[in-house]
């Protein structure tokens, strides 16, 4: 068993905020939080939290899942996104064709029999969406969830499996069918009506990808997408905190309107975090990046170069308190997934994924499973 051990600063435990704490570990998890003890880490007046989930992963380190759905990549987009706190992510493909889903699914379970640091599943974000809110996806992919793609997406999995989908161009019974297979379905790039939200919602969708983004906006008339997430208190809602994504206004009216536990911190990260060069290739267009924003030449959003210390830092700016900034970066994303009981804060019994924060809410170093990794 090994103890670290930190002062001279925060210790955000379930608990209690603590002056100072040390961690037995008991292989990759932790055992017992005790005293600081000795040879402590200084931590400079900052914080330990726990480790970040991030639920959506494009790219990072120069690298896109979409152009290579395989092992290293998942390692190398892992390894970019660590420095900023990211301890566990759902690499994240942008609509493609069921062959390239499919090796990307295999490519996953590799990674997670491999330990590879991080990986805990796949977000297969398309291609089951509506043209008409297609935002950077290229609609050549697009096809509804058929017999064959029920089939490749419920296959048993190593790790968790997100689908996003309009729920307006599927079948409600097709949504039930990923849900009974275990897949986590979010609703997303969706023109759907109010009605046509709620009957997916009754179906088992049980999140909305990027709110406000691509969906039908709230009317008073038609509340579409937005009006049913705002409304239903048990879905869970991703926030991309970046200042493009959303005026400020709008995130502070979406945490307004429900409990801040139900909304999870993503970065819909492209290769630029981590990299730096920031310009990439998206679909074979080029998309540039300018003051942390991705679009491509016509000025359509394309992911992001957010990192999750900064939506983290991003939300606390909104007015959100740390803890709950802190967990809408951490134990939310873990319970949306269905792992709250293993990973998303700091007690005895979870993994020991945390991560230091310095007075600037900058991360300054980041441990997996009880290792530092950055």
């Amino acid at each position: 068993m090994s103890v670290v051990g930190f002062t001279n600063g925060q210790v955000l435990t379930r608990d209690a905020d603590l002056p100072g704490a040390a961690f037995a570990l008991d292989g990759e998890s932790i055992a017992a939080i005790e005293g600081q003890g000795d040879d402590a880490l200084d931590l400079e007046g900052g914080w330990i939290v726990p480790g970040f989930i991030d639920t959506q992963v494009n790219g990072g380190g120069g690298v896109l899942f979409n152009d290579q759905p395989d092992v290293d990549a998942i390692a190398r987009i892992g390894a970019a996104h660590a420095p900023y706190g990211t301890t566990a992510f759902l690499p994240t493909l942008i609509s493609v064709r069921l062959p390239v889903i499919a090796q990307a699914l295999d490519a996953v379970d590799q990674a997670i029999g491999q330990g590879v640091p991080g990986v805990i599943g796949i977000h297969v974000e398309g291609p089951f969406l509506n043209a008409s809110r297609k935002g950077i996806h290229d609609e050549a992919n697009f096809r509804p969830l058929d017999a064959e793609a029920l089939a490749l997406l419920t296959a048993p999995r190593k790790g968790k499996v997100m689908v996003t989908l309009a729920p307006e161009q599927n079948d409600p019974a097709a949504i039930r069918t990923l849900v009974a297979a275990g897949v986590i379905v979010s609703i997303g790039h969706s023109n759907a009506t109010y009605a046509q939200a709620r009957e997916a919602i009754d179906a088992g969708a049980s999140g909305v990808t990027h709110l406000y983004n691509a969906m039908s906006p709230l009317h008073h008339r038609e509340p579409g997408v937005v009006g049913a997430a705002l409304e239903d208190r048990s879905l869970y809602c991703g926030l991309i905190i970046d200042g493009a994504h959303m005026h400020p206004a709008a995130a502070r009216i979406a945490l307004a309107a429900r409990p801040n536990d139900r909304f999870l911190l993503v970065t819909d990260a492209m290769p630029s975090v981590g990299n730096a060069t920031k310009d990439f290739v998206l679909n074979g267009k080029p998309i540039t990046v300018r003051d942390g924003v991705c679009v491509n030449e016509a000025g359509t959003l394309a992911g992001s170069d957010l990192d999750m210390a900064r939506a983290v830092r991003n939300t606390h700016d909104l007015g959100v308190p740390l803890r709950e900034a802190v967990a809408m970066a951490a134990a939310n994303p873990a319970a949306f997934l269905g792992l709250g009981a293993e990973r998303g804060e700091l007690a005895v019994g979870q993994r020991a994924d945390f991560v230091w924060l310095d007075r600037d809410l900058r991360a300054r170093g980041t441990w997996i499973g009880g290792q530092r990794v950055a």
